[in-house]
């Protein structure tokens, strides 16, 4: 009996031990099928404040992970110039660029579009504002002078673009010796918010924003009033690299555009606040191009930093 159970304690330590190597050659090997999978870097641009932009943009993420045989990693950056700054020091494959931020990009890192959102109504485009507050005896540009504007970036089409053409029509060369002080909030929620809270008494912004911002504030649509609005431009849309992956290049742009199309995707799209992605090419960038054109600014040597 005594040498029956020596036997069965063997044969048990030698089942347990084949167990756990046969676990650990599994383990292994997942970790090496993880450790093969290719990895890309999105950036996004400091439209919101930064857990927003996460909240936002981590579920599409994770959707397109999922499908495309790569991990799609997150970058806030903070500010829009960053993203020309920091796209190759950061490692980054892409990015969602704003109109005028991507048209530097493509400029300055020959970067291609391949989809944007298109919201719930059908639209794929935004405009710039520039507002003031109802109380503050602002209803012409001469009103401006000597007052204190708040821009939002160098990088922008609505927060800096919109207003440089605006006094440009209206024959004011220099705007900063016209207005009393100007400065960059960094973000389009920042900027409105510091005219309504009277720190600022003009700003630009992205009508988006200011609409978003006006369904749980009606502050912004009593106490402010609207003086001009850009031409239409594209929404904030993906950029990548040319020479990125071929197949996770047309894996992505395929999921992307067919997110509509499968219940998940829709979900993560209306988290994400649209109805689908649609395709985009440079050539949809052409209202910015010649924007910039009429002001007269040379994208190649443009000074985007917020001096």
């Amino acid at each position: 009996m005594r040498r029956l159970a020596v036997s069965v304690c063997l044969c048990l330590v030698v089942l347990i031990g084949c167990g756990e190597s046969k676990r650990e050659k599994d383990t292994a090997a997942i970790t090496e099928k993880q450790g093969d999978r290719p990895s890309i870097t999105i950036g996004l641009i400091p439209e919101r404040n930064i857990f927003t932009q996460l909240d936002r943009y981590e579920p599409l993420a994770s959707y397109l992970s999922k499908r495309i045989g790569a991990d799609i990693k997150l970058k806030v950056l903070t500010r829009y110039g960053n993203i020309i700054d920091n796209f190759v020091s950061a490692g980054l494959d892409g990015a969602f660029f704003g109109s005028f931020s991507y048209t530097l990009a493509h400029a300055k890192l020959d970067l291609e579009p391949i989809a944007r959102p298109e919201s719930a109504d059908g639209i794929s485009t935004y405009y710039g504002l520039i507002m003031v507050r109802k109380d503050g005896g602002i209803k012409t540009v001469r009103d401006m002078k000597g007052k204190i504007f708040a821009f939002v970036d160098r990088a922008t089409t609505a927060g800096y673009l919109l207003p440089l053409a605006y006094f440009k029509e209206n024959g004011i060369d220099n705007y900063q010796k016209f207005l009393g002080e100007t400065y960059f909030a960094g973000t389009h929620e920042a900027a409105i918010y510091d005219v309504l809270n009277k720190k600022a008494d003009i700003c630009a912004a992205k009508d988006t924003v200011f609409t978003r911002l006006a369904a749980r504030d009606q502050r912004l649509t009593t106490e402010l009033v609207l003086l001009a609005r850009s031409p239409d431009v594209p929404e904030n849309g993906l950029a990548i690299k040319k020479d990125l992956n071929g197949t996770i290049k047309d894996e992505l742009k395929k999921t992307l555009l067919n997110m509509d199309k499968d219940t998940e995707g829709v979900n993560v799209l209306k988290r994400f606040g649209a109805k689908k992605f649609i395709e985009t090419t440079d050539d949809d960038y052409n209202s910015v191009y010649k924007y910039v054109k009429q002001i007269g600014l040379n994208l190649a040597n443009y000074n985007y930093r917020n001096e």
